[in-house]
């Protein structure tokens, strides 16, 4: 230490310091005021001497001083580079940032331990410098932490040189969310993504399987959940079905929650009210059910598919207040997802169910007539054999009971092949008209196209089909109803092959009476006038039908008879 003033000096092209003051002081000479408030930053001065073509340049860096106190306390930050992006100037976030100190004469980058640069500009600064125009960036050090970078040149005229001034934000947090927020949206995407060959070889159960595994690896390795449950609705009868539980407690994971506001826990509130749910505090929470000892705090999610919620989503912390309204959003985005996924289960269980039906129908359609055509034969057969060769008769009864599994066996394969559960429950006939399930129906036509329509119709809600071409077939297998169970309902062409309607109803009314009868007519003449005589007779004012069959007329007729013929007073 010479013990000597130090003076900086912003000296001009062809002044020289008065020799009075370069001889008892200590003075560092710079050339413009950049380069004053570089040393300034990181040296302490006792004075600073402008020389008088400076006196502007005195001036402005009085203003970068002054600048300088300003920019100290600023949240984001700042440096001032030379053209060979060293550093001028810092402010006190940009040096707490680096953790180096002073870090004034030392390259930006390496001052930033040398962060990767994200992006298509691989030099972003000297980008800046060579088109002056302002180039922003991302960098990512090597802690994982992620800055954005804007660098915007400056030039003297006079000096004719470029700094840049650069601003750096933390957009850690940002960044990384946006990173898992599209992973999150990535992964949902995969949920129920399937190859082709896959959906074909899978059951209906691998299928759930597979996507239990994809949502269980997205919550570990994504979301970073501990413990989950996801539970789905049951549209029938509203109860929420445990799907997937992860961490929970047995008791909880087995409780029996429905769709409601009340008595269900967070669950089945927010099942009931289709809005996501955040209990901070479990303790304080009257809606709150134990899910896993010891949380404290919770998150519930809708599953919600075309307006309508057909699942749950909840996950458990054991820390109070432990969910921000990140995980809020990023749940609500998985959960999404997760609402495709199971609504294209549940599209391809309808399609798997839709083709076995449609086979099923299609078998059960090409035999259905010939069935009949052996019920037909073997019951007249019988007939004319009962009581001459009891032996005879009784083989020709087994086969008509075998004729009749056969068709029972093959609806019964249907059904096993397009389960219930995999039926929208919109398209599952039987239940809006339970009245006709297990009821026992005779068709009486001669035209083919009649009689495959009655079973085609009928036999999807529930009711038992057989038919007949002729009279004297329909009334024999009549005849042999009486000994089992008899046919809750007879429908009847007009016109016969050998006979009319009418004459099959008072042959039926010797074993029956009230005769539970449907005469079907054609749109025309009534050549013998058949429903007068049929009424007549006491056939139901409701009892006609117009061919083709109408399918509502037709099941609302049907059951109008079997009411009909039930009522205190008819008898079999």
């Amino acid at each position: 230490m010479s013990g000597k003033p130090k003076i900086l000096y912003v000296a001009g092209e062809s002044d020289e310091l008065p020799d009075s003051i370069s001889s008892s002081c200590d003075v560092v000479e710079v050339h413009n005021a950049l380069r004053a408030l570089a040393r300034v930053t990181r040296e302490a001065f006792d004075g600073i001497y402008v020389s008088a073509p400076r006196f502007t340049e005195a001036l402005r860096l009085g203003r970068l001083l002054e600048n300088d106190r300003i920019l100290e306390g600023m949240p984001d930050a700042m440096a001032l580079l030379d053209s060979e992006c060293i550093v001028l100037w810092a402010n006190e976030r940009l040096r707490h940032w680096t953790n180096r100190g002073n870090i004034v004469g030392e390259h930006f980058f390496a001052a930033l331990g040398n962060p990767e640069i994200v992006g298509t500009e691989a030099s972003p600064l000297r980008a800046a410098l060579r088109t002056g125009h302002p180039v922003s960036s991302l960098l990512r050090t090597t802690d994982s932490r992620y800055f954005h970078l804007h660098a915007a040149p400056i030039s003297d005229p006079e000096e004719k040189t470029k700094n840049l001034v650069v601003t750096v934000r933390d957009v850690t947090v940002e960044t990384q969310q946006r990173h898992k927020l599209s992973a999150i949206q990535d992964a949902g995407r995969q949920l129920a993504d399937m190859k082709p060959d896959e959906i074909f070889e899978m059951s209906v159960e691998e299928r759930v399987e597979l996507l239990k595994c994809n949502i269980l690896h997205c919550i570990q390795d994504l979301l970073k959940f501990d413990v989950v449950e996801i539970r789905v609705v049951d549209q029938k009868t509203k109860q929420l079905i445990p799907l997937l539980e992860v961490g929970m407690d047995p008791e909880a994971s087995q409780r029996v929650l429905h769709v409601g506001k009340e008595k269900n826990g967070v669950t089945g509130f927010v099942a009931a009210t289709g809005k996501s749910y955040l209990c901070e505090d479990t303790a304080n929470d009257r809606l709150y059910l134990q899910g896993v000892q010891g949380a404290k705090s919770s998150l519930t999610v809708p599953l919600k598919m075309h307006g309508v919620v057909i699942g749950t989503f909840n996950v458990e912390s054991p820390q109070p207040r432990a969910f921000t309204d990140s995980d809020l959003q990023f749940l609500e985005i998985f959960c999404r997802d997760v609402a495709m996924s199971l609504n294209t289960l549940d599209l391809l269980a309808a399609q798997r169910a839709n083709a076995a039906q449609e086979s099923v129908e299609l078998i059960h359609r090409e035999v259905a007539l010939p069935i009949d055509a052996i019920l037909n034969d073997a019951t007249m057969v019988a007939q004319q054999y009962n009581g001459a060769d009891q032996a005879v008769a009784d083989r020709l009864n087994d086969i008509v009971n075998r004729a009749r599994e056969i068709k029972a066996v093959i609806q019964q394969v249907g059904r096993k092949m397009a389960p219930a559960e995999a039926i929208p429950a919109s398209v599952v006939s039987g239940d809006d008209r339970p009245k006709l399930r297990g009821r026992r129906v005779l068709v009486v036509d001669s035209e083919p196209a009649v009689r495959t329509s009655a079973h085609c119709l009928l036999e999807k809600y529930g009711c038992v089909v057989e038919t007949a071409q002729r009279g004297d077939e329909a009334e024999s297998l009549y005849q042999h109803s009486l000994r089992d169970s008899r046919y809750d309902v007879v429908l009847t062409g007009i016109k016969l092959p050998d006979m009319s309607g009418y004459d099959l109803m008072m042959r039926l009314k010797r074993m029956i009476h009230p005769v539970p009868l449907i005469l079907m007519s054609e749109f025309g003449w009534d050549e013998g006038h058949t429903l007068v005589k049929a009424r007549l007779a006491g056939l139901h004012n409701r009892g006609i039908l117009i061919k083709p069959f109408i399918l509502k007329q037709l099941l609302d007729t049907v059951e109008t008879i079997i009411d009909w013929s039930n009522e205190p007073g008819s008898q079999a």
